[in-house]
């Protein structure tokens, strides 16, 4: 997550007073390359800015609460984009009654109903101040679905789903996964960027197998490096299914190295549920200036 953002900076002379607006989306990863725009290939991010820049008639720039890979799903991204308090009051298009939160909301859903309903906007709202969507957020959430047992599997499902190939042992992998709770330095599983941290939180991590079968992988951090739920998953597959004995992730914690040792789950079976952040204004300003400290153990 590269984006530089400065929230809440005052208008320069003459220009007009800016809205912060927060848009709450889902989509289907499997359409896309990806969260970010790339030259040539189709992005979330190209589809909704292209999308706003209809509307709007000017290019709109988006922040987003975490990029996503390609094929990898969302049902609970945050976005957010500075629009001119004329053109925030011009969405309505003068009729009365109209908010313009509800105008955007509707207006995006027709500009954006070409992708087939792969994306979806399920909400506009004027942002409280200090609200940035990346760098306020308190925690991600993220579910990866497994389906190991062929007979039982569900083709309507498999969009996001792994079909995974061996026999797991899902009670092994929720013991192994107490492991991983906590403050560390995650460099095992991440791909790590320039002057970037691989220390980070992780809150909650479940495994547990449904009535139907299917194993779910739940994950919540502060915030995920490049890669990392996805090569988290696919340490908890290796110890599952026999590859890795139990204590395997402990180990990778306890000595972080970047190596191939790690495989990554499929990107299919992975959606970003959530995103939380504080309640009150001023606890969004605080939290993300504390965000864009760079962490330490």
């Amino acid at each position: 997550m590269s984006e530089q953002h400065c929230p809440d900076a005052p208008p320069a002379p003459g220009e007009p007073a800016s809205v912060r607006v927060r848009l709450d989306l889902a989509y289907d990863g499997g359409a896309f390359h990806g969260w970010a725009r790339q030259p040539g290939l189709d992005s979330v991010q190209g589809a909704l800015e292209d999308g706003l820049e209809r509307i709007l008639r000017r290019p709109v720039r988006t922040v987003v609460a975490g990029r996503t890979d390609a094929g990898v799903h969302a049902r609970g991204q945050v976005v957010h984009l500075d629009l001119a308090e004329t053109e925030w009051a011009g969405l309505t298009r003068g009729r009365p009654g109209l908010e313009p939160a509800t105008s955007l909301t509707r207006r995006l859903g027709g500009v954006l109903s070409g992708w087939g309903g792969a994306v979806v906007v399920h909400g506009a709202r004027r942002a409280p101040a200090g609200f940035d969507a990346r760098f306020s957020a308190l925690w991600r959430e993220y579910e990866y679905r497994i389906d190991d047992v062929p007979a039982a599997r569900d083709p309507r499902t498999r969009g996001f789903t792994h079909w995974h190939g061996a026999a797991l042992d899902d009670r092994l992998m929720a013991l192994e996964a107490d492991a991983v709770l906590g403050l560390h330095d995650f460099l095992s599983f991440c791909r790590p960027r320039a002057g970037a941290t691989t220390i980070r939180e992780v809150q909650h991590l479940e495994v547990r197998r449904d009535e139907d079968g299917v194993v779910r992988v739940r994950i919540r951090a502060d915030a995920f490096c490049h890669n990392m739920v996805r090569a988290m998953v696919g340490a908890l597959l290796q110890v599952g299914e026999g590859v890795r004995e139990p204590g395997w992730l402990a180990h990778r914690v306890a000595r972080p190295a970047r190596d191939s040792e790690v495989r990554l789950a499929p990107p299919g079976g992975l959606t970003l549920l959530a995103v939380g952040y504080p309640d009150e204004a001023e606890e969004l300003r605080r939290r993300a200036e504390g965000t864009r400290a760079k962490r330490t153990l």
